[in-house]
């Protein structure tokens, strides 16, 4: 087969992979712990729906941090590239002014690999993949089934490692890995309106104010805090059997609570919902203004 890839990648027949546990989701090597931010996730299916006419999927770069047991995935580009039965073409040139780009925004992310949509892992894959190697040690490869051929939107990571017969024919192997999914509060907020719209796509549904999102936050607290004091009470009547694992938790979010007086307590988030709300009246009033002066601009 004549591979080719621009800039850097070159054709090498004598590649061939493995994918390890293709049916087994849920099974993980030894490796390092993947976690993944949500605004990975949706910048992959937007890149997604809006590839090429005729492309059958689409590959990008991975970026975020590594530590000594997990990797972070945080940012995301896609790659433009063309694919064929027999041939392969990336621009690598675009990739490596992306980064450079991305590195004056974000210095602190670098390039932890590389990710492709689609169910499987192909040759054309592991040619990718060998341009990443020297862009990064070790990088890993996400895949994400757009196409929902198990019914949801499987997201799989692997890592490759080199397999064959020293002085002969090498080959890669791609072995599975651990996918967790982490997020900030910031990313939260966009988690819980696209969770609101699940159920009913055609409904409407915008941001809630500041105040409204501190009662949710309140009132999610007070549920937790009733399931707590639930728990305790069963198992102070016997009804449900006393978890040593628990009960340290439960010492340690005690410990964790800073003494203070109900009237202090109430004294200070009162003082902090009053400079909420006097942040977002001069935040509306700037906006005003701002619209004032672009219609007077105008006349």
């Amino acid at each position: 087969m004549d591979v080719t890839v621009e800039g850097m990648l070159s054709s090498s027949p004598s590649l061939f992979f493995n994918r390890l546990a293709e049916d087994h989701t849920g099974m993980s090597v030894y490796g390092p712990v993947v976690k993944i931010h949500p605004v990975v996730l949706a910048s992959i299916g937007d890149s997604y729906e809006r590839r090429n006419e005729g492309a059958s999927r689409v590959i990008g770069t991975l970026l975020g941090t590594i530590d000594k047991h997990s990797v972070e995935v945080t940012n995301c580009f896609s790659v433009p590239h063309n694919e064929s039965e027999d041939e392969v073409a990336v621009d690598m040139e675009f990739a490596k002014n992306m980064y450079e780009l991305h590195k004056r925004v974000s210095p602190s992310e670098v390039i932890v690999g590389w990710y492709a949509t689609g169910f499987e892992i192909t040759e054309h894959s592991v040619l990718i993949h060998e341009y990443y190697s020297r862009e990064a040690t070790n990088p890993i490869h996400l895949t994400m089934d757009t196409a929902l051929q198990s019914g949801k939107m499987n997201i799989r990571a692997y890592l490759s490692a080199q397999m064959g017969v020293l002085g002969k024919t090498v080959g890669v192997m791609f072995t599975p890995l651990s996918v967790k999914y982490k997020y900030y509060d910031t990313e939260r907020i966009g988690i819980d309106l696209l969770e609101r719209t699940r159920d009913a796509p055609n409904t409407t549904n915008g941001l809630t104010s500041d105040l409204c999102q501190v009662g949710g936050a309140a009132g999610r607290v007070q549920d937790m805090l009733a399931t707590v004091l639930t728990y305790i009470e069963d198992v102070l009547s016997g009804k449900q059997t006393a978890d040593n694992s628990v009960g340290r938790y439960l010492m340690d979010l005690v410990n964790k609570v800073p003494k203070i007086t109900a009237e202090d307590f109430e004294t200070m988030l009162n003082s902090n919902i009053n400079d909420l709300l006097m942040v977002t009246y001069l935040s509306n009033l700037t906006q005003a203004q701002i619209a004032l002066n672009e219609k007077i601009v105008v006349l």
